[in-house]
């Protein structure tokens, strides 16, 4: 079975060149995309089409509902589970998507977590129902590992919990005698290569298409459905629409938050994907369809 990988900033056209290249080289789709998995979320994650999914097996899309939880664990899941039916179905796999860091999680690995007894996970749930008290707990153990979590982030206070209750180590003591192992090695990885003024014009005129397509419409039936509290609905596009709707800004306003925020990710995404991966071969779009043949044949 044959890998590769697909990245590049939003908007620079990573999902067309991806169903290209796996028609051409009888591939399956993994999305490393942290909206497109959820359900519900169509037009604000600017996810493939039906027609265009149904061209291509995909898979990491449509996955979970909005207020469901999704981390670096649940994508290695996916990508094992993935790997399996790419296995049986004698296919080749395209991994694609702007969410680099789940890329790197499956190039860098995860460690094990200790073996966890229904009576740890009992005595953690019951703890978490005062979560600040189970925050400062952790944060006056292992402050180093803690501060980099949210006092609010409920689904990783909960693991540093379980780790330190199952093994009587800190969480930065467990991850150092148990370091992670790579779960994916000797994968080729081609970077699109787009100017910023390029970029910008494109996700200006996507933002406008969002508009069109019922953005707004959207982001009231999400907060209708699932409230405000779940991490992705503080994405960018569902953000700026909610402040709207409050009456914050106005709907130019609206347009131009959506477009200046999504540049500002795409900024980012180039900057982690440049300086976090080694040996990937970055070329222009129109160049990089060729490339990627010529080098998986």
């Amino acid at each position: 079975m044959k890998k590769l990988a697909i990245i590049g900033p939003t908007a620079s056209g990573k999902s067309d060149l991806a169903i290209i290249i796996a028609k051409k080289i009888d591939a399956y789709i993994l999305s490393i995309d942290s909206l497109s998995i959820f359900k519900e979320i169509d037009i604000v994650s600017a996810k493939p089409t039906k027609n265009e999914l149904n061209q291509v097996k995909h898979f990491g899309i449509n996955m979970l509902y909005p207020n469901e939880n999704f981390s670096v664990d649940v994508f290695i899941k996916l990508y094992k589970k993935v790997k399996a039916v790419c296995q049986k179905d004698s296919k080749n796999l395209v991994i694609v998507g702007g969410t680099s860091f789940y890329l790197k999680s499956l190039l860098q690995g995860l460690s094990k977590l200790p073996n966890i007894s229904d009576e740890t996970s009992k005595l953690v749930k019951e703890n978490l129902q005062n979560l600040q008290t189970c925050y400062e707990k952790l944060y006056n153990l292992d402050n180093k590992y803690m501060k980099n979590i949210s006092i609010n982030d409920k689904y990783r206070i909960e693991k540093a919990l379980l780790i330190y209750e199952a093994s009587k180590l800190t969480p930065s003591e467990w991850f150092k005698e148990n370091p992670p192992q790579p779960i994916i090695k000797d994968l080729d990885i081609f970077n699109i290569d787009v100017s910023r003024e390029v970029l910008r014009e494109r996700i200006k005129n996507r933002t406008n298409k969002m508009l069109e397509m019922g953005l707004i419409d959207e982001v009231c039936r999400l907060e209708a459905k699932y409230t405000r509290k779940p991490n992705a609905m503080g994405a960018i596009g569902i953000l700026e629409v909610l402040e709207y709707l409050d009456g914050k800004v106005t709907k130019e306003d609206m347009l131009l938050n959506i477009s200046t925020h999504t540049a500002q990710l795409a900024k980012r995404q180039q900057t982690f994907n440049k300086n976090q991966f080694e040996n990937i071969i970055s070329a222009p779009l129109e160049d990089l369809q060729k490339i990627i043949i010529s080098s998986t044949f």
